[in-house]
């Protein structure tokens, strides 16, 4: 596909210069759950290495996209496509086996099982290697402190770390997380800023979030939505400089907020 396009509330197009080639792509992507249209035909590219974020109003439809790439729920219109390959029928299990890690909102750790049986759980062969598993302390440090503590008994912040921890065992080209920060003390938000910096250098990320100070520490690009479509699309730092598109697309100026 050609460099993605955006568009702001007035209507304008243009194109994103010295953008990456996209590893993920959604166009016209529809989403119905149940008698609820949630997607009402979501364009968006995400570029290669890199973070993309996906902003918007509660209910706008930022989960539902996820779910949807993930294979979760499925598109009833449009086409998803990864690494020039439509995934748009494929089951969720393909997904993850292509490399792409999905991080929910609940987490999805196991809480009666310790931080090492969490992570064994995750990799692929029940056998972690020895290599990527320091190379994950070094970017979540509790978690070699908590080893064998059961996971439920760690904190919000702890846990967040090691549900992006579990989806990072086995390289993975492309992760999908669903508001990292959600309920974190700032102190903590510091430190996953710190993780998500190293692990963006060599991992596409597309991640859903709500709080401006990381979003804008890391964001490369941005995607907003609004009731199921994309209303814009361009750069992190643009949206950041710009309290009045702010005001615009998400009803406040986020700068306030950090």
């Amino acid at each position: 596909m050609s460099s993605p396009l955006f568009s702001t509330p007035g209507g304008h197009a243009g194109t994103l210069e010295s953008v990456r080639p996209a590893l993920l792509s959604l166009a016209g992507v529809q989403t119905l759950i149940g008698p609820y249209h949630i997607l009402h035909g979501v364009d968006l590219e995400v570029p290669e290495r890199g973070l993309t974020m996906l902003l918007g109003r509660n209910g706008a439809g930022k989960t539902t996209t996820l779910r949807t790439i993930m294979g979760l729920w499925r598109a009833s219109q449009g086409r998803i496509v990864y690494e020039g390959k439509d995934i748009t029928r494929r089951d969720t299990p393909d997904i993850a086996m292509a490399g792409v890690g999905y991080v929910p909102e609940s987490m999805g750790i196991f809480a009666g099982l310790t931080v090492r049986e969490n992570l064994v759980l995750a990799a692929r062969r029940g056998d972690i290697d020895d290599t990527r598993l320091q190379w994950v302390f070094g970017l979540f440090p509790a978690l070699r402190r908590f080893w064998t503590l059961p996971a439920g008994l760690l904190s919000g912040g702890q846990k967040q770390m090691l549900a992006t921890a579990r989806a990072i065992i086995e390289p993975k080209k492309l992760l999908l997380i669903d508001e990292p920060t959600k309920g974190l003390a700032p102190s903590i938000i510091n430190n996953m800023i710190d993780a998500f910096k190293e692990l963006k250098a060599s991992t596409t990320l597309l991640v859903v979030e709500q709080n401006f100070r990381f979003a804008q520490a890391l964001g490369d690009t941005v995607a907003v939505m609004d009731s199921g479509r994309i209303v814009h699309q361009g750069s992190m730092a643009a949206l950041a400089e710009d309290a009045r598109l702010q005001q615009s697309l998400l009803g406040l100026d986020l700068g306030a907020h950090q």
